[in-house]
């Protein structure tokens, strides 16, 4: 059987030292995605897509470890792109007004095909209201500045205005919408161990 280590493949993307600002290039990559806008604390659109991406993600994956071509590879930590229409009123306090994309990275193998059978499997075991909202989306994200923040999303404040300082400071503009990508599982960590790295895209 082949294995593939995607965060190994990646491993300047997803392994992050504690609170040290680094550099990376993000190449093209695919992404299956799901839109979505409002509060993610208290919102059903939020949990709904999450149920989706992970439930069609993993049966992709038993779909290519059982089946004839005999991968297996490990699932992706969720991503997400957070913004408002205008982002000088992007604000913590105001979580309502904010508009997201979640995403989890695919092997370059996954197809809309895959992807079509994959959500009439995952749908049959169970409802899953946002299923048809997923898309499969290349993104190339480019040159960005990222760290990692350890402790509850609502404390990732600083740590942000600190990535932005980096950013100014080095000569870089920030460009492109703020990203996150979570390395615990947000429904079953306890809120001071979570670890998730705050990504930027930036331009000189």
């Amino acid at each position: 059987m082949k294995k593939l280590d995607l965060k190994k493949d990646f491993a300047e993307l997803y392994k992050v030292s504690a609170n040290k600002i680094s550099l990376v290039t993000v190449p093209k990559l695919n992404y299956l995605m799901i839109d979505g806008h409002g509060d993610p604390n208290n919102s059903a659109m939020f949990r709904e897509a999450i149920e989706a991406l992970f439930s069609v993600s993993y049966t992709m994956k038993f779909m290519f470890k059982k089946g004839e071509q005999q991968i297996d590879y490990s699932v992706m930590p969720l991503e997400g792109l957070w913004w408002t229409d205008d982002m000088n009123n992007f604000s913590m306090e105001n979580k309502a007004a904010w508009k997201w994309t979640i995403m989890i990275m695919q092997p370059d193998f996954i197809t809309n095909e895959v992807i079509e059978q994959a959500k009439q499997q995952a749908g049959r075991r169970k409802a899953l209201p946002r299923l048809n909202n997923l898309r499969l989306e290349s993104m190339e994200e480019g040159l960005c500045a990222q760290l990692l923040h350890t402790g509850p999303y609502s404390a990732e404040g600083p740590n942000i205005l600190k990535l932005h300082a980096f950013i100014k400071e080095n000569g870089y503009k920030l460009h492109g919408k703020h990203r996150e990508i979570y390395l615990s599982d947000m429904r079953r960590t306890a809120p001071e161990k979570l670890k998730t790295i705050i990504r930027q895209p930036v331009t000189q």
